[in-house]
């Protein structure tokens, strides 16, 4: 079964899965430019909903290269909002495990994000916070 499948799998059940499950799996997937990503993404994470979430992540919003909204947020009544308590991001390519692909770069904070395309739709990020183990996996489906 190929990384794909597996990941779209995962991601359906909505379940927890460690990053060591992960890891591989991401490190097989392809590359997306940052051209490909510019929208609207719903995120989810892979934690099977059993951390807290304070501000309601809804996903993200690629405006173009220098400027990225990273946390989009619900609002009690139900609309979408950019919470820019932690700032905003720019989409670079980036090299990691020696692939280059699409990355975010938080401005005011010690983050990365870097993206593997899972298919057109769907994509994988991999949270790199500063101090804290490389262990965040998260996933974006495109809106619209």
């Amino acid at each position: 079964m190929s990384a794909e499948t597996q990941l779209l799998e995962m991601i359906a059940t909505k379940a927890a899965y460690p990053a060591s499950m992960l890891m591989p799996l991401f490190d097989q997937l392809k590359p997306i430019s940052a051209a490909e990503i510019i929208g609207m993404w719903r995120g989810g994470k892979f934690d099977g909903g059993k951390d807290p979430d304070p501000i309601k992540w809804y996903g993200k919003r690629f405006v173009s290269r220098e400027h990225v909204d990273p946390l989009m947020c619900r609002a009690e009544d139900g609309s979408i909002y950019s919470y820019d308590k932690l700032g905003f991001a720019q989409l670079r390519e980036v090299a990691h495990n020696g692939v280059v692909s699409a990355s975010l770069i938080y401005d005011k904070q010690p983050i990365m994000d870097y993206f593997r395309k899972v298919t057109d739709n769907v994509i994988v990020g991999l949270g790199d916070i500063k101090g804290k183990p490389l262990d965040f996996f998260f996933h974006l489906t495109r809106e619209g």
